[in-house]
């Protein structure tokens, strides 16, 4: 009978959790486990199932590199105060470590990535390209295509700068199918960060009915005034409300199009704070940031835009050497 009642259940869509042998018998899983499915349902203790409506088909990841110049716009040092070049290589490798950790949980999502190279040495770009090993294409920054759309600028490194964004973003618009992630190639990320990212869009997307904005960095400037937030609960963590970010985000191709003026502003002159447009974006629309952080920003240790809070900054350092 309890076979049976399990199995008239489960053709009915439900799971059935027994909480006195602590597994679900339908998904034949212990409740410790991970008991959702991608593009099918989240489940999340004691909150229950939410059937997933807003499915993930695919992601494109687009890196802007610059492993030669050690902070744009700035004469401090960095946390470890290593060459550009160190902080390039343990960024990329950590989210590489992060794509095949997500792509051991789901094999069916189709994950690409393209690096956006600017002016980096022969001897650094041998580097990265021994690191990728051919399953990363890497491009140049076209320089040269921007020179008529963004204005003169009064260092050639924010030009760049400008320039690699709009060529990242014109590249998510014309290669792009479903979510884009724009990464910075100064950050850390862990090794469930893309799988959580993915999985946490999927369910608070469905929940709220419409594409959202997604940052994997807890940022200390969230903490530094009164500012009130939202806080709903992801794949595995909480997740909050803001409304700024910086360069380092996800959002969905739907979103991308429809404040492509917006993205577009963003690149051609210098503003204040650079990331002005992308901040206004989200007057209108929900951007989240993770609680605790997905990934790490390495910069100097007093910025308000670096370090996330609680986090061994070493052992992650360490882990990606």
């Amino acid at each position: 009978m309890k076979k049976l009642f399990i199995k008239i259940i489960k053709l009915l869509g439900f799971e059935i959790i027994d909480q006195n042998k602590f597994l679900s018998p339908t998904l034949h899983k212990e409740l410790n486990k991970d008991l959702s499915i991608i593009n099918e349902k989240s489940i999340v203790l004691p909150l229950g199932e939410v059937k997933i409506t807003r499915k993930v088909n695919s992601i494109l990841i687009i890196v802007r590199m610059n492993t030669e110049i050690e902070i744009w716009d700035q004469s401090k040092k960095r946390l470890f105060e290593q060459p550009k070049i160190e902080y390039s290589i343990r960024s990329i490798n950590s989210l590489i470590n992060s794509i095949n950790f997500c792509k051991n949980k789901y094999p069916n999502l189709e994950i690409k990535t393209i690096i956006i190279d600017d002016n980096s040495s022969e001897e650094n770009l041998n580097k990265i390209k021994k690191l990728v090993n051919n399953n990363i294409k890497i491009i140049k920054l076209e320089h040269e295509k921007f020179k008529t759309k963004i204005k003169k600028q009064k260092t050639k490194e924010t030009f760049s700068n400008l320039a690699s964004l709009l060529q990242s973003f014109e590249i998510g618009k014309d290669l792009g199918n479903d979510l884009i992630f724009f990464v910075e190639d100064d950050y850390l990320h862990f090794e469930p960060m893309l799988e959580e990212m993915i999985a946490s869009y999927e369910r608070i997307a469905t929940q709220i009915g419409k594409d959202i904005f997604m940052c994997p960095t807890d940022y200390p400037f969230l903490y530094m005034n009164n500012e009130k937030t939202n806080v709903l609960i992801g794949n595995k963590r909480h997740w909050r409300t803001t409304n700024k970010t910086l360069c380092t985000f996800m959002t969905s191709k739907s979103l991308l199009d429809q404040y492509w003026l917006m993205f577009e502003k963003t690149c051609l002159d210098r503003h204040d704070p650079f990331e002005k447009y992308l901040n206004e974006i989200y007057l209108n629309e929900f951007c989240f940031s993770p609680l605790k952080s997905l990934s790490l920003h390495l910069t100097n240790i007093n910025s308000s835009y670096g370090l996330s809070p609680f986090i061994d900054y070493k052992k992650l350092w360490e882990e990606n050497k």
